[in-house]
């Protein structure tokens, strides 16, 4: 019997303590929640390229993430940042601008939204201009930066660059099917991607089958040539493609954009 007691009293001890540590541990929890705000970037790598979006799109809107230790608030919370000229490149005004940065209600993320503008970015293929623009967290009525400097600073870099995919054949060297699309121009990727995505509305499980195959921008097709959605790609791409570059409509307009497009695609149909 003293030993069945001995082993309760253990055990009623051991209960009582788990439950003062539990306690003492909800208890600093709580006063770290509602007594500190404290803001961070969550993202590390901050990085846009108008690319293959068509010539048509002149401005994307960048969310750069934020998050934030502390309570909630049922109000909005502004969030409280400043560009570092030093490390920037990008003009505001001009390349960018910034919209309202804040926290929404009940929420324990926001981001800094950065509207970036196509026509104003230079260069042209080959030879594009990266653009940066670096930003740092700082203290304001709202938030107070946390964590270490480098959750406080990040460089957001874009562009307009195209570059060629990383289409490789079987020795693993960069190709560009000449015999399908003509010589490379970035124009011509953009209109192929384009035309890619369009065959989501008609062929839904198909361009899901081809999303994973090759990308969602086309970015991995191996040897250069879709081959195991020939007839897909014939019918909803390549003809689409030989159309627009071929009818003198578009010719002024393509001129305009990029003067040096080489109208050579080939009809898919007839090679």
């Amino acid at each position: 019997m003293k030993t069945i007691r001995y082993i309760n009293r253990t055990a009623l001890a051991t209960a009582m303590l788990l439950v003062l540590l539990l306690t003492a541990c909800n208890e600093n929890y709580l006063k770290y929640d509602t007594s500190y705000n404290g803001i961070y970037f969550t993202k590390d790598t901050l990085t846009y390229s108008f690319s293959v979006s068509p010539v048509e799109y002149k401005e994307h809107v960048f969310k750069i993430p934020v998050a934030i230790m502390g309570g909630l608030s049922n109000e909005k919370r502004a969030i409280g940042y400043e560009v570092i000229e030093e490390l920037t490149s990008a003009v505001e005004g001009e390349h960018y601008t910034i919209g309202e940065a804040c926290i929404l209600p009940d929420s324990i993320t926001g981001y800094i939204p950065v509207t970036v503008y196509r026509s104003k970015l230079e260069g042209t293929y080959p030879d594009y201009t990266r653009y940066k623009l670096a930003l740092q967290l700082v203290s304001n009525d709202c938030f107070v930066p946390t964590l270490d400097s480098l959750h406080q600073v990040r460089v957001f870099t874009f562009d307009n660059a195209i570059e060629q995919p990383e289409w490789l054949n079987s020795a693993g060297e960069k190709i560009w099917s000449l015999e399908n699309l003509g010589v490379w121009h970035p124009l011509k990727l953009i209109k192929m991607v384009e035309y890619f995505h369009a065959i989501e509305d008609v062929l839904p499980e198909t361009y899901i089958k081809m999303v994973k195959q090759y990308g969602e921008n086309l970015e991995h097709i191996s040897g250069g040539y879709p081959t195991e959605f020939k007839i897909t790609f014939e019918k909803y791409v390549y003809a689409p493609m030989y159309e627009y570059f071929s009818n003198p409509a578009n010719e002024e307009y393509i001129k305009s954009e990029f003067p040096d497009f080489p109208f050579d695609f080939p009809d898919p149909y007839n090679k």
